[in-house]
């Protein structure tokens, strides 16, 4: 009876303080609040602009010309599918055409990529204190592998219309089909059937993210990347 008593006393004097204050009392328990000396809010809001300034700078190297194409890293290349393809239409002198439909698939790419930016932003925007916590004391790719989980099916379906709209103008879709009518004229070649759009759309992702993890781990590691008071706050202590 006692112990009950004291235990509802403490709970009462709990309830009586102000939100903030309990809020910062369950940092506290689970050894957020006060790390490296910031409150709570401080992390909260440092880590958000990390997001938003790791995923602009994304969109700003992916979504330009040449964005993918000479990035070693992302660029897109043949499917894997279509090497055959490849090495047949080489062997008799369409080499130039090959490497037309190629560089055509990255253009669709970064046409796209601009557009990944505000579900990004959406997802900033929908994080939870728990989210926030496994990120910053995350691994050096945590939030890339956050934005993932939450971004992928939103960011394919974002991007399949455009990719494929993208693949119009620049050709692809017709570079791609003179390139497999040219190598099924080929004596003895076997078929192909392929879905041009899924993989385009699969690779333009594939970089997004990969580029997306590099500006991360930049921010988390290199004070140069921390371009503003609070990142410097936050992430340089």
């Amino acid at each position: 009876m006692i112990l009950r008593m004291l235990w509802m006393g403490l709970l009462f004097l709990f309830l009586a303080q102000p939100a903030s204050a309990q809020f910062d009392r369950l940092l506290k328990g689970i050894g957020l609040s006060g790390q490296k000396g910031l409150s709570d809010v401080k992390i909260g809001e440092g880590l958000k602009e990390a997001l938003k300034v790791g995923t602009e700078n994304t969109v700003n190297l992916t979504g330009k010309t040449d964005g993918y194409f000479l990035n070693q890293a992302i660029k897109i290349l043949m499917p894997e599918k279509l090497r055959t393809l490849e090495k047949g239409l080489r062997a008799v002198g369409y080499g130039p055409q090959v490497d037309e439909f190629v560089l055509s698939m990255n253009r669709a790419a970064e046409k796209a990529a601009p557009f990944a930016k505000q579900i990004f932003w959406d997802a900033i925007g929908e994080m939870t204190f728990e989210d926030v916590r496994k990120i910053y004391s995350g691994h050096e790719t945590a939030a890339t592998e956050y934005f993932k989980g939450k971004t992928s099916d939103k960011l394919t379906a974002l991007f399949k219309p455009i990719v494929d709209r993208a693949m119009n103008e620049v050709g692809v879709t017709r570079q791609y089909k003179e390139l497999v009518g040219r190598y099924e004229s080929i004596p003895f070649v076997k078929k192909e059937t392929f879905d041009l759009d899924q993989y385009v759309v699969t690779k333009a992702l594939d970089g997004l993210f990969h580029v997306l993890g590099e500006e991360e781990k930049k921010i988390r590691t290199n004070p140069v990347a921390r371009t503003t008071d609070l990142l410097k706050e936050v992430f340089g202590k």
